[in-house]
C-alpha cells in the first residue's frame, strides 16, 4: 500500500511564548506532543501506528500488556521486524515472561521512553489494546503532554469474523508448537505471559494428548481453538467498552475512524480502502495536532472521521 505524502512533513516545534508573571517576562515552552492509537484487538492499530510513524519522524511505544513479554510471537500477534519498517519500537517483547509487568511498571517505563523520544525531537506514538495501561499513563503523566487519541473502530460482527479467521491462520503458523513449552500441569495462568489468550485454553489439549486417541486429540484441538476465538472476541468487546467509558465518562477527546469497510474487502481493494478511509484521515488529524492544535480541539470527533 502506498500512502499519500501530501500531509507528511517533518515535525516542527512551536516557538516559546513569553507570558508576563509578577512583573517579569517568563518563557513558557509548549508541551511535547504524544499520539495514542486505540482500538479492539485485530482492528489495525499496529498498521496505523506504522503508517503514521512512516509519515512523521516518530518512534512507537507498545502498550499491549501481553506483547510486552518476550516470547509467544505468533500467539500474541507481535509485529514482525519486516512489518516494523525500521521504525524503533519500545516495550515490545522486552520483559521476562515469568515476571508480572504491572500498570505501574508500564507507566514508569513508557514515561522514560516518551522523554527519550521527545529529547530526540521525535513524536512518541503509543499503540496497544490495554486501555487500562493507557488510562493509567494519561492519569499519571497527562498534564505534562498534549495528547491526540485515535480510535480505529470496526463493527463487532465483522471484527469477530476476522478474529476467527486470524486464529485459524495462527494455528497454521505454528501456534500449537509455540504454546507447548509454556504448558505446565501446575502452571499459574494468572501471571506473566501465561495470561495470554491461548495458554490456558490449550491446557486440556496438552494435558490429555499423550494418552488420547487421534479422534480425541482432534476434538480437543478443535475445542481449544474454539475457546481461543471466543475469548478473543470477548476481549474485543471489553476493550470497546473501555474506550466508550474513556470517551463518555472521563471525557477523553478521541477521534474515531471506522475501518469496517476495509475488512469487507480483499487484496488491493482493501489496501486502497485502508489508505482512503483510515490512513489518510488519521494522518490529517495528526498533522493538525502537530502544526495547528486548535483545529483538533474544536470538536470531540473530527467530521472527516465520522464514517460508519
Amino acid at each position: 500500500m502506498t500512502m499519500s505524502r501530501a500531509l507528511c512533513r517533518p515535525r516542527c516545534t512551536q516557538p516559546p511564548k513569553n507570558v508576563p508573571s509578577s512583573g517579569q517576562r517568563q518563557i513558557m515552552r509548549p508541551k511535547e506532543k504524544v499520539v495514542l492509537v486505540m482500538g479492539a484487538t485485530g482492528c489495525g492499530k499496529t498498521r496505523l501506528s506504522i503508517d503514521l510513524a512512516s509519515c512523521f519522524p516518530s518512534e512507537i511505544i507498545n502498550s499491549d500488556k501481553i506483547q510486552v513479554y518476550e516470547g509467544l510471537d505468533v500467539v500474541t500477534n507481535k509485529v514482525t521486524k519486516e512489518e516494523q519498517r525500521g521504525i524503533p519500537h519500545h516495550l515490545l517483547g522486552t520483559q521476562n515472561p515469568n515476571t508480572e509487568f504491572t500498570a505501574s511498571d508500564f507507566c514508569d517505563m513508557a514515561s522514560h521512553a516518551i522523554q527519550s523520544i521527545t529529547d530526540r525531537h521525535k513524536l512518541p506514538i503509543i499503540v496497544g489494546g490495554s486501555n487500562s495501561y493507557i488510562e493509567a499513563l494519561v492519569d499519571k503523566f497527562g498534564s505534562r503532554y498534549d495528547w491526540c487519541c485515535l480510535w480505529v473502530d470496526v463493527s463487532m460482527p465483522v471484527l469477530h469474523s476476522y478474529v476467527a479467521q486470524r486464529v485459524d491462520e495462527m494455528v497454521d503458523g505454528g501456534m500449537v508448537k509455540e504454546l507447548r513449552p509454556f504448558f505446565n500441569p501446575n502452571g499459574d495462568y494468572s501471571r506473566g505471559i501465561r495470561k495470554a489468550i491461548g495458554v490456558a485454553e490449550f491446557d486440556a489439549y496438552f494435558r490429555r494428548e499423550a494418552c488420547s486417541s487421534n479422534e480425541t486429540r482432534v476434538r480437543l484441538l478443535q475445542e481449544a481453538v474454539r475457546d481461543v476465538k471466543r475469548n478473543t472476541c470477548q476481549l474485543a468487546c471489553k476493550q470497546l467498552g473501555r474506550i466508550h467509558r474513556l470517551r463518555s465518562v472521563k471525557g477523553w477527546n478521541i477521534h474515531r475512524v471506522s475501518a469496517t469497510p476495509v475488512f469487507q474487502k480483499r487484496g488491493h481493494e482493501a489496501n486502497e480502502t485502508w489508505n482512503s478511509m483510515v490512513a489518510q484521515p488519521c494522518t490529517s488529524v495528526v498533522s493538525q495536532f502537530l502544526y495547528n492544535a486548535n483545529v483538533v480541539s474544536r470538536s470531540r470527533v473530527s467530521p472527516s472521521l465520522q464514517q460508519n
